[in-house]
């Protein structure tokens, strides 16, 4: 009896299919499956209670993924608002940093898409061959972001570029940065939950993108007030070294998926 206790809390901590007769409330015995709890279960965990966890389950489940996909999608309409306005004041004020950070935001939208298709209902979302090519895809566009990165700041560095001022660009940024960082939290926080590796790197490419945000703040600030030219791409060249880091651990987690 304990044994069978402990199966059937697995069972419902699992959250496992039920057999099919079990989903249509009937077990192949004929008993219904509250009664069949009640019967397997003892005094401590009732069968009312089981059957209760067992069928909240889904519906927890699909419910945090409603959630995790209006997030990833409230996220793409951002980043592509975000794009365009970036690259327009980026050429206006013939900035590499926001020119940059715009580019950094279409790849964005890519890491997002892969979420959003790893999180569709009509997907299994633990199944492995997908988590594992998600995964590659979402650690493919760390690594472009990476390489993005580095490339703006060491052409900022060697060519010694002064950018024009651009106030409504730290206006921007300052409130990009505050979003970013407060949908890396709901994220995570949601990742966790599902247990979703996909969603969990991606709300780190969110945080990544509330850094680089501020770093851009930062380095277009101190440019104005007193000249520091060099903080904006030596700030995003360690974002871009986080980048890199991020991208081998997402592809290295994939390999080891079964």
């Amino acid at each position: 009896m304990f044994s069978l206790k402990r199966d059937l809390s697995r069972f419902a901590t699992d959250g496992l299919s039920s057999p099919p007769a079990a989903q249509r409330g009937r077990w192949p015995n004929g008993a219904s499956s509250e009664r069949a709890a009640e019967a397997l279960a003892p005094d401590d965990l009732s069968g009312h209670a089981i059957m209760a966890i067992v069928t909240s389950l889904p519906s927890d489940r699909a419910r945090l993924q409603r959630v995790a996909l209006r997030l990833e999608y409230g996220t793409i309409a951002w980043n592509i608002g975000e794009a365009a306005l970036t690259l327009a004041l980026g050429a206006a004020a013939s900035s590499l940093a926001l020119i940059g950070f715009g580019a950094v935001s279409v790849v964005e939208v890519f890491a997002s898409a892969v979420v959003v298709w790893h999180l569709l209902p009509e997907h299994e979302t633990d199944h492995p061959g997908r988590t594992r090519l998600a995964l590659r895809l979402t650690g493919i566009a760390f690594g472009v972001l990476a390489v993005a990165l580095a490339l703006v700041a060491i052409s900022d560095l060697t060519t010694g570029r002064h950018p024009d001022e651009s106030p409504w660009g730290i206006a921007y940024l300052v409130v990009a940065a505050t979003v970013m960082f407060g949908l890396a939290i709901v994220k995570r926080r949601t990742a966790e939950q599902l247990d979703s590796e996909p969603l969990r790197s991606e709300a780190t490419m969110t945080l990544l993108d509330g850094f680089l945000a501020s770093a851009t703040v930062i380095g277009l600030a101190l440019n104005a007030m007193v000249g520091w030219w060099w903080a904006d791409p030596g700030a995003a060249l360690v974002v871009a070294i986080a980048a890199a880091n991020e991208a081998r651990e997402n592809w290295q987690a994939a390999s080891e998926i079964g």
